[in-house]
């Protein structure tokens, strides 16, 4: 594997990889900036490319996760998850998340601040719901219990149906119970807070038993 470099050269689809060529041959790729400390003539002993070989990897898996949290904000658990699913290194996956937090790109907490914060204000939810949820992107209890601990369940509940009640105005009354009941439920709201918030939105259309 050892050998001489004769050629660098930009990869044709991708202008921020250079493939890098010993004794004539192509040896293997790099990023751009990885590439631009070696030049032509330079001997390459075989430790020397298995440390770039393993750096590179690295790297590549690094930009992966980055453009994976550019669309919104991870879960170490989630960034996890992805990296294994592109068949990422075990130690590799271990070094990127190590690296992201050190990078403050990954915080659990302030993830979980942000998914509870999205939801009440586009999708509200109960605490029961969002407690499941959180649990699944593998947040610990002690992180969810901090950040669900002022979350104001009646609030959460009557902003979910206020902007259905119009739809549901014309309905018997049965009907009306049902699907406030349903809805919120569905939405992991408690007993006690359903039974609030029927009793309030029943008032707002002066729906009688």
């Amino acid at each position: 594997m050892a050998g001489v470099i004769t050629a660098l050269k930009f990869q044709k689809r991708n202008k921020e990889r250079v493939n890098i060529y010993l004794d004539g041959e192509y040896a293997f790729g790099l990023d751009a900036v990885e590439a631009a400390r070696l030049h032509k003539g330079q001997v390459l002993s075989d430790a020397e490319i298995t440390a770039l070989k393993t750096q590179d990897e690295h790297n590549r898996a690094f930009n992966q996760a980055l453009r994976f949290l550019s669309y919104r904000p991870r879960s170490r658990l989630e960034i996890e998850r992805y990296l294994r699913d592109k068949s990422v290194p075990e130690t590799v996956v271990d070094e990127v998340i190590a690296r992201l937090e050190r990078s403050e790109y990954l915080d659990d907490e302030a993830f979980a601040r942000f998914w509870v914060e999205n939801r009440e204000q586009f999708r509200p939810r109960g605490e029961r719901a969002l407690r499941y949820e959180l649990r699944q992107k593998g947040i610990s209890d002690t992180i969810i219990t901090s950040v669900l601990g002022n979350l104001d369940d009646e609030a959460a509940a009557w902003l979910a149906v206020e902007g259905r009640l119009r739809r549901w105005a014309g309905l018997p009354a049965d009907e009306f119970r049902r699907k406030v009941v349903g809805y919120l439920s569905r939405r992991g709201f408690g007993y006690e807070t359903v039974s609030v918030i029927l009793t309030k939105a029943s008032q707002s259309l002066n729906i009688q038993d």
